[in-house]
C-alpha cells in the first residue's frame, strides 16, 4: 500500500479513502511525514513559513448550541454571561491595529438576541473606522443562526453581511464533518451539510474561507478520513478554502471531558491532511493547542503556516490551554526551525520577510 501511496503522491494524484485510512491507521508516522513534507516543498518551494498578526474578539459567550466539548459558552441568565458593547470591540480593534494587525476574527456564540441588524451596524462601523483591516469573522453556525433569527436564506444573509463589511469567513464549527459524531458532541449545532452550504455559498459570492477540523474527542479514524475528503470535494466543487487547520480537542472544563489526541496522533493527522488535501494550498499548524515546540515539528510534517499571533483568544483558553505568542516570538520560532518567517495577509499575500 505504501508504494502505491508514494507513487500517487509523486505523480500528484489524489488518494482514495481506503488509502488514506490505511495511512492513518497502519502507515508509519515518519513515512507519512516525509510524504507530506515532499508535498509541502512542491507547493512552497522557498523555505518560507507564514503567519498573520490578528486578534480573536469573542463578542459574546452566550450560546444556545451548548456544545459538549466547549468550556467557553454560557447561558443567557448566567452571572458571567456577557455581550461586549461596541465601544469595547472598537477599543480591542484599535489595539490590534496599533500593533500592526491586519486580521480581525470575530466569533462568539449563538446569541438569541442578535439578528442581522446587529452585525450590519457593527461591521459597518468597523469598516468605516478600519477600512484596511480584514474582517474574517463568524462561523457557518453563527451565520446560519443569524439567518434564522432574521427570516433570511443563507444567500441573503451572506450577501447582507458582505455588503456591511464581512470580508471572509473562517472555518470554525466544523469539528468533524460527520453527523453521527456531531450528534454526540454538538447535537444542537448545524449538521455537516449546513456547514458546507454556508461555505459553498460564501465561495459563490466571492468570499474566501478556511476549513478546520477538531479531532481527538469521539470520532473514529474513518470519520477523520471522511472529513478530509468532504473538504477536498467541497473545494473541487468551487470552494474558496485558502487553508486547512486541524487542531486537537481540549477536554479541560468541558461537559464532554475525557482525553484527547496525542502529539504523535496530531502529527499523523496533520501529515494526512497535507497528503489528502491536494487542492488546498496551505496547511496550518495549531500552536494554540500544541505549543511552540510541536509547531516547529509540524513544519516538517506538511504545515507551511502558523496562523495568527492572536493578540487575544478566549475559547480554547477556557479549556485551560493558554499558549501565547508575540510577533517576535513567532519570528524566532520559525527561524529556529530553519525557515524564513513571512508576515502575510488573511489571503496569503506576502507583506514582509524577516
Amino acid at each position: 500500500m505504501i508504494d502505491t501511496i508514494k507513487r500517487k503522491v509523486t505523480a500528484g494524484e489524489g488518494l482514495t479513502r481506503e488509502e488514506a485510512l490505511w495511512c492513518l491507521t497502519e502507515g508509519d508516522l515518519l513515512a507519512a511525514g516525509k510524504l507530506a513534507d515532499s508535498i509541502r516543498r512542491r507547493k512552497h518551494p522557498e523555505r518560507l513559513v507564514s503567519f498573520v498578526v490578528d486578534r480573536n474578539v469573542n463578542y459574546t459567550n452566550v450560546c444556545e448550541s451548548k456544545c459538549k466539548f466547549c468550556a467557553f459558552y454560557r447561558n443567557l441568565t448566567d452571572d458571567d454571561a456577557y455581550l461586549l458593547p461596541n465601544s469595547a470591540i472598537i477599543k480591542k480593534i484599535e489595539e490590534l491595529v496599533e500593533q500592526g494587525g491586519t486580521q480581525l476574527l470575530m466569533q462568539g456564540g449563538l446569541h438569541p438576541g442578535l439578528d442581522i441588524g446587529y452585525f450590519e451596524r457593527l461591521f459597518r462601523e468597523i469598516k468605516s473606522r478600519f477600512p484596511n483591516l480584514q474582517n474574517h469573522s463568524l462561523s457557518p453556525a453563527e451565520i446560519t443562526h443569524v439567518a434564522g433569527l432574521s427570516g433570511l436564506t443563507i444567500p441573503q444573509a451572506i450577501s447582507r453581511l458582505k455588503e456591511a463589511g464581512l470580508d471572509s469567513i473562517p472555518g470554525g464549527g466544523a469539528e468533524i464533518l460527520v453527523d453521527s459524531v456531531r450528534a454526540e458532541i454538538s447535537p444542537k449545532k448545524i449538521g455537516w451539510k449546513g456547514w458546507a452550504a454556508v461555505m459553498s455559498e460564501a465561495a459563490r459570492q466571492g468570499l474566501s474561507t478556511t476549513a478546520t477540523m477538531m479531532f481527538g474527542s469521539k470520532e473514529k479514524p474513518e470519520d477523520i478520513v471522511e472529513h478530509l475528503f468532504r473538504v477536498r470535494e467541497l473545494q473541487a466543487a468551487g470552494g474558496s478554502f485558502t487553508a486547512f487547520i486541524p487542531w486537537t480537542y481540549q477536554p479541560g472544563n468541558t461537559e464532554l471531558g475525557g482525553g484527547t489526541a496525542s502529539g504523535v496522533e496530531y502529527l499523523k493527522v496533520l501529515a494526512l491532511s497535507r497528503i489528502v488535501l491536494d487542492n488546498v494550498q496551505n496547511i496550518q499548524a495549531s500552536w494554540v493547542t500544541q505549543g511552540a515546540k510541536m509547531a516547529q515539528v509540524a513544519l516538517f510534517f506538511g504545515a507551511n503556516d502558523l496562523g495568527g499571533t492572536m493578540l487575544e483568544e478566549n475559547v480554547v483558553a477556557a479549556a485551560g490551554c493558554c499558549f501565547r505568542m508575540s510577533r517576535d516570538e513567532m519570528i524566532s520560532l520559525i527561524r529556529g526551525a530553519g525557515f524564513t518567517p513571512v508576515r502575510r495577509t488573511t489571503l496569503y499575500k506576502e507583506l514582509e520577510r524577516y
